[in-house]
């Protein structure tokens, strides 16, 4: 009897010490989840910040002027305060993603793998992680101008102090020429657990390439030698030849992972957007075959109408987006060949070596945008010919002090709509297409983001720094690259 008293009483000794171990696991430490996982959850959240129209968490296609709200005007009209988007924006890119970035490199870094097709892969995935933390900085510094760098991410700095936009945009170009010649596309990287490319590596430098494109263009009025070289070395490292190339996030039918505009527009059973005159508009005078593949006609009328900005919009008076527009599985896009070959125009406009004509580079866009929406081939070519749209003949017209940015501007803002925070990234460089002033603004035009309230209580020292290195912590403020 004693035997089998001692024996229950181990047994209990030794099931109440497996239940302390487990009560003291941290279930939640990412070095106890996969860092595969981690860059999941990174990726997912970061494409879902760019895509998003909710007005608490993104008012770039507002202010893109392709859509209106009807009810609740205050994104509209240029108030960033109410509903503090900013914040959202900062914490997001900041905690969600950049954190969650860090952390799976981290993590995969110092895990034994076994199998090995994820010994051979490792180095890429640490390459992929990179390309991602660069695109993200990117975005950061494009809206905010001046941001935590150095120190954004150690957790042991609470109050970061903030880099100049300009040196960090630099250097986040120099990490992606060291990404693309280290990746290596014989071999995978994230497999499955990559829901923009499946892993494929040599898409994945394609995007670094036509990334360090983009960001290189975007540097041409404030540094244009550095630019020049920036752009020519992207081409030449190989940026995007087709729609097979495009960065497109995979949504799924059911929730939680369907596109955020499904969300939105679908899911909420709200009307709180339609399409924006400024848009609807332009559309309208050119005659453009994409019409119907962004927006519905308005009910009994033939017609499509845009409500105007910042003016109380009825619902059932005014155009819708497309149900392409708002399917749950309509991808994510965060760059795409008809872009490139829009910034590829821009560069040969400018002067760069990147081969062929800003008119060649323009006309393979507006088709490949046409197309891409699923418009034909012969509906690009007819809109294409109109005096209005073809190259030389808008840009004979041309009336602004540089016709080429009216001409390329206007075609590739209509080209990236549903995508707007590179829409209002575009306008702000080239300053066109001309928008409209918002009835009752609250600000002028926004030409980026203001720093997070919270920033101004919790991090006050480095945030009167950074707001006085950049000119003012006001809307108003032009970055250091828009000069013009």
């Amino acid at each position: 009897m004693k035997k089998i008293l001692i024996l229950i009483t181990a047994v209990i000794i030794a099931s109440c010490s497996d239940n302390l171990e487990s009560l003291n696991e941290n279930i939640k430490d990412p070095s106890s989840v996969p860092g595969e996982t981690l860059f999941t959850g990174a990726q997912k959240n970061l494409v879902d910040q760019v895509v998003d129209l909710n007005v608490n968490n993104n008012n770039t296609k507002l202010w893109a002027q392709y859509l209106q709200e009807t009810t609740y005007l205050q994104e509209s009209q240029y108030d960033q305060v109410t509903r503090t988007i900013p914040a959202t924006h900062w914490s997001v890119l900041y905690k969600d993603v950049l954190k969650d970035l860090d952390e799976a490199a981290k993590v995969i870094e110092e895990t034994q793998y076994s199998l090995p097709t994820d010994i051979e892969t490792k180095a890429n995935k640490l390459q992929v992680i990179e390309i991602l933390t660069v695109y993200t900085y990117s975005i950061l510094v494009e809206t905010f101008g001046n941001v935590p760098y150095a120190e954004a991410l150690d957790i042991d700095d609470l109050l970061p102090t903030y880099d100049e936009g300009e040196t960090v945009y630099k250097t986040l170009i120099e990490r992606l020429t060291v990404t693309i010649n280290a990746l290596d596309t014989s071999k995978g990287s994230f497999g499955l657990a990559d829901n923009i490319y499946g892993g494929d590596t040599s898409l994945w430098k394609k995007f670094a390439a036509s990334l360090k494109l983009r960001m290189g263009i975007l540097l041409s009025d404030v540094d244009n030698a550095f630019a020049k070289t920036t752009v020519e070395d992207a081409v030449t490292s190989g940026v995007f030849t087709s729609r097979a190339d495009n960065a497109n996030f995979t949504y799924l039918a059911a929730a939680p992972n369907t596109n955020p505009i499904h969300n939105n527009l679908v899911l909420s059973g709200r009307n709180d957007f339609v399409a924006a005159v400024t848009i609807v508009d332009m559309m309208n005078t050119l005659n453009d075959p994409r019409r119907p593949l962004y927006f519905l006609e308005v009910p009994g009328t033939g017609n499509y109408i845009g409500g105007g900005i910042g003016m109380t919009s009825d619902f059932d008076s005014h155009s819708h987006v497309s149900a392409q527009v708002e399917a749950a599985t309509t991808p994510g896009v965060i760059l795409d060949y008809a872009e490139v070959e829009f910034l590829l125009a821009e560069a040969a406009a400018r002067t760069f070596a990147v081969g062929g004509t800003a008119k060649s580079h323009y006309d393979i866009a507006v088709v490949e945008s046409i197309e891409s929406w699923g418009g034909s081939n012969a509906d690009a070519m007819t809109y294409l010919a109109q005096p209005t749209v073809d190259y030389d003949t808008a840009l004979a017209a041309s009336t602004a002090t540089t016709p080429w940015k009216e001409v390329i501007g206007n075609q590739k803002w209509i080209a990236l709509f549903n995508r707007g925070l590179e829409a209002w990234t575009s306008i702000r460089l080239l300053d066109f297409p001309t928008l409209a002033t918002p009835d009752k603004p609250k600000s002028g035009f926004p030409n980026r983001y203001t720093y997070p309230v919270i920033e101004q209580t919790l991090n006050p020292t480095n945030w009167t720094a950074g707001s006085a290195a950049i000119g003012g912590d006001l809307a108003e403020t032009k970055l250091f690259w828009d000069l013009n």
